[in-house]
């Protein structure tokens, strides 16, 4: 339980109303704000864990100021009409997760809560987005060419596992692709874990998209972590397995 960790920020009295209702249990501070300069000074004080900000409050220009409001609190932004791209560019600036102001109160909770332990709240088709940018920026990283070589230290078990967990593949899917249980996946993906020297399930689809045998085998996935809503996929931090 998170409680006393949530702030929910905005212009409008009512929608914050709305939403603090739905999360009456979560929310320690509701704020009624006219900028991101109010803001800063409330969740420097407050100190939330999740800042629950409405979309309506940004202009262009805020997005980048966003990451300057407090880097130990992981925002999520709510609004009617998120562009892809407008998604994209709060990703970049540090937002850990959009959705809509219609969610379903039930599905609001889950996304907040998903961002409370680690995760990514996304739509689904900038996931692989991500990744790639990521992989660009990491090319020439020295880390992830040493990881590249320790690929042939998997056995060939483990890098089928490495592989779809890569492409998105849930421990599910993967459990049942391979005709074992949920458990020996956990247990092998903690070996790829260990072996490569990486931490989570972004990093090694990282790791992966730099291998040309996993990009033969590259194929249309669910979303890392698996399916959580239609349009819309976590991704979460190690040891969530």
């Amino acid at each position: 339980m998170m409680t006393n960790n949530l702030m929910i920020a905005g212009s409008c009295q009512d929608r914050l109303g709305s939403w603090k209702q739905e999360l009456s249990d979560l929310v320690g501070t509701t704020t009624v704000i006219d900028s991101l300069g109010t803001l800063r000074d409330d969740v420097m004080q407050v100190k939330p864990k999740v800042l629950l900000l409405d979309y309506e409050l940004l202009r262009s220009d805020d997005v980048v100021s966003l990451g300057q409001i407090s880097a130990a609190t992981k925002t999520i932004i709510i609004g009617c009409d998120i562009s892809e791209e407008d998604e994209w560019l709060l990703l970049k600036a540090g937002v850990r997760g959009c959705c809509r102001c219609d969610v379903e109160p039930k599905l609001l909770r889950q996304v907040v809560m998903a961002v409370h332990q680690g995760e990514l709240w996304i739509r689904r088709t900038l996931t692989c987005r991500l990744i790639d940018e990521l992989g660009r920026a990491t090319a020439k990283n020295k880390v992830y060419r040493e990881s590249l070589g320790m690929l042939n230290k998997l056995t060939q078990r483990e890098y089928d596992i490495a592989v779809r967990v890569g492409n998105g593949e849930s421990n599910k899917v993967i459990a049942k692709a391979c005709g074992i249980t949920e458990r020996t996946v956990k247990a092998h993906l903690t070996e790829v874990f260990i072996k490569l020297g990486v931490t989570d399930r972004l990093n090694l689809a990282l790791v992966l998209s730099a291998d040309e045998r996993a990009a033969v085998r590259k194929s249309p996935g669910v979303p890392i972590m698996g399916k959580m809503d239609r349009n819309r996929s976590a991704i979460a931090s190690y040891p969530g397995l």
